[in-house]
């Protein structure tokens, strides 16, 4: 293996494609705000709203990118979506954000989705390990508080799907249309694993490190099928299964961010048992969900397979892969996570207009999704660039 060159892939990747585009075909300087829809043929709409979802991940991912390469032009993109948050998203009068605003700051829906403040948490501990600005982190640390005054289930355990404006009980817990209505869900109690796992880097606190193990465990013994090494995506609020759907992007998305925790939290034994679990789940995705030319299907749904391959599972299959290879020192890994990087690289790298398409499908042609929009930021293929940059230079050593 060429690291050196294997590397260079990623960095030019992440610097020339993908943050090249978001700063010159995303902010609109006019207005001092995104475009929070753009097409695959490049058709911007400026009254489109801007997601919760959407703006922090730009945050995120900007952030994470000056920690890399400290450039002038990428503070500027985290300063713009940290201002955004605090003037448009963030309720003054109750705390927590919106889950979507106007371009003119107007809330265009107030539901307390838990999914989107736990990436309001992750973004601003982001925000402050780049920055250090220390407003960021107090923000950061409110969150996780109203996060365990409104979410936390402590019955059960684990933490509901949303709340509204004013944190009263919602009569729908759905983060889009074609969820179940369900209490509680994979996703969400993903998302909080990730967010808490930044904040503890930034704010070490007893309760903070007391829930972060408790996400773990909650994976460990619930959310992970023991016998199929699938997630289970949905469940009532005592954690009754509610759905037979398996998402292989999720799958091996959640087997290098349950490390990640784990390492996080610093507990050796809780280090080798999700190990153990993510190779698990790794080897289940490698079996199950990849098609021959090497893309990782959407899922399968009641035995059905479903033959696209979105952008993210794609980007989550990279890091994944070679996240397992790190842990077992196996070289299969990594050539699977080769091949994945190539099928991105074919097939889902828009070479003529920038960015990646949102997916394509059986036929390896580019899906109508747009390339811009509530759930389409740079953050999974930004991550993943960055996340391969850092991890190949742990093996160069």
């Amino acid at each position: 293996m060429d690291w050196h060159n294997f590397k260079k892939q990623f960095e030019n990747e992440l610097t020339d494609n993908i943050l090249n585009f978001w700063v010159k075909e995303v902010y609109d300087t006019r207005r001092r705000t995104f475009f929070g829809r753009i097409t695959n043929e490049g058709k911007k709409y400026p009254e489109a709203a801007l997601s919760a979802v959407f703006t922090t991940r730009v945050l995120w991912t900007f952030s994470a990118a000056y920690r890399f390469y400290p450039t002038a032009i990428y503070k500027k993109m985290a300063d713009e979506a940290f201002r955004i948050l605090m003037e448009t998203f963030w309720d003054n009068e109750n705390g927590g954000i919106y889950w979507s605003v106007f371009p003119d700051g107007k809330p265009e829906d107030t539901q307390k989705q838990f999914y989107a403040q736990a990436f309001f948490i992750y973004a601003m501990s982001e925000y402050w390990l780049a920055f250090k600005n220390e407003k960021s982190r107090q923000i950061a640390v409110s969150a996780f508080m109203l996060m365990e005054k409104f979410a936390f289930d402590p019955e059960f355990g684990g933490y509901i799907e949303a709340n509204t404006a004013d944190w009263k009980e919602t009569v729908d817990q759905r983060l889009i249309p074609r969820d179940l209505d369900v209490k509680k869900s994979m996703n969400t109690h993903l998302h909080i694993l990730e967010a808490y796992t930044n904040l503890y880097r930034v704010y070490k606190d007893d309760q903070l490190k007391e829930k972060l193990e408790h996400l773990i465990r909650l994976f460990l013994d619930k959310i992970i099928d023991k016998n199929t090494g699938h997630l289970i995506l949905f469940f009532d609020k005592d954690w009754t299964v509610r759905s037979e759907i398996d998402s292989y992007g999720h799958d091996i998305e959640a087997a290098w961010l349950l490390h990640e925790a784990a390492e996080v939290l610093g507990n050796h034994d809780i280090v080798e048992e999700v190990e153990k679990v993510a190779v698990k789940i790794t080897d289940v995705t490698i079996a199950e969900g990849l098609a021959p030319h090497g893309g990782m299907y959407y899922e399968k749904a009641e035995g059905h397979l479903q033959e696209q391959f979105d952008w993210w599972p794609q980007a989550e299959a990279v890091v994944g892969f070679f996240n397992t290879f790190q842990i077992t020192g196996d070289k299969k890994y990594l050539t699977q996570c080769e091949k994945s990087w190539k099928f991105i690289q074919e097939h889902i790298i828009d070479k003529k207009n920038g960015e990646w398409f949102w997916g394509v499908g059986a036929d390896l042609k580019p899906l109508p999704g747009d390339k811009v929009g509530p759930w389409k930021g740079p953050y999974h293929n930004g991550r993943m660039c960055m996340e391969m940059i850092r991890r190949i230079g742990m093996v160069e050593k």
